[in-house]
């Protein structure tokens, strides 16, 4: 098989733990698009925050892309154009914070370039140093909410935040796309988007096949993007579960096993398993 696209997640995958890129991944994946090979960093960050890893690896440069908000957005880097954006309502950024404050969990979202809050926590801390956005922590959570907004976090300790998982994917399954994409960021975008299925509209858009596509990714967010794609590749640092769902288990991220797929399968031509 000759695969045309490799779609990332960025942390705990694409990046070590210091959010730096290995020399030896950088190297993979400059040799990967040299032959064409389309580069799509898929997260749950904004678009800001991943703009500087795309300048990194050269997205611009090939033509490839960036697919934010966990599916929510999908830019063209080359022409900085908006292939497809989904958003939340106001009323519905308005519901997930009565539920949040009936969960007892904090919650975040974006407005411009800042992650708005109304408690100052340590969860939405970590969001700001991941992306580099500021928190704007406002005295009314509703009243700072005027626009739709891409998608909302509700944040907390781990073992609250797996309860609550679980609780609002059942009640809120028909209105939201409800997924962890750390142990403590409980994601919510609207319903029917996920990584999955912005890669399906970009390879449709590109004239790819999914056949021809590797995802890569380590977390419960990226389920959608490696079930679907054709060889879907699980880190060796993910949950047991996501090993399991995926077709390939690579190394961990510090320890280069994004660079050992685009090796294996792409410069080396290797046959897809």
């Amino acid at each position: 098989m000759t695969y045309k696209m490799i779609v990332l997640d960025l942390d705990d995958t694409l990046l070590r733990d210091d959010h730096t890129i290995s020399e030896r991944t950088k190297k993979a994946l400059m040799d990967a698009q040299e032959k064409g090979v389309k580069v799509v960093l898929a997260s749950g960050r904004p678009t800001f925050g991943m703009k500087p890893i795309a300048k990194e690896l050269s997205l611009a440069k090939y033509g490839s892309f960036i697919l934010s908000f966990n599916g929510g957005k999908i830019i063209n880097c080359q022409t900085n154009e908006e292939l497809f954006s989904s958003t939340l309502s106001i009323n519905q950024v308005h519901d997930l914070y009565d539920i949040s404050r009936r969960e007892n969990v904090y919650i975040h979202t974006y407005v411009g370039d800042e992650i708005i809050t109304d408690q100052d926590n340590q969860y939405t801390t970590i969001e700001s140093e991941l992306t580099g956005l500021p928190i704007r922590v406002v005295p009314n959570f509703k009243a700072a909410i005027t626009e739709p907004v891409v998608k909302s976090l509700m944040v907390d300790a781990p073992e609250k935040l797996i309860v609550v998982e679980e609780k609002l994917q059942a009640e809120l399954a028909d209105e939201y796309s409800v997924m962890r994409s750390k142990p403590f960021f409980l994601e919510f975008t609207e319903k029917g988007v996920t990584k999955g299925t912005s890669l399906n509209q970009l390879i449709n858009e590109c004239g790819i096949k999914r056949e021809e596509v590797i995802a890569i990714g380590d977390s419960y967010n990226d389920l959608s993007m490696i079930e679907f794609a054709g060889l879907g590749v699980a880190m060796g640092n993910a949950p047991e579960d996501i090993k399991l769902a995926a077709d390939y288990v690579t190394d961990t991220n510090m320890n280069d096993g994004v660079a050992k797929v685009v090796e294996q399968f792409i410069l080396n031509q290797a046959i897809s398993v």
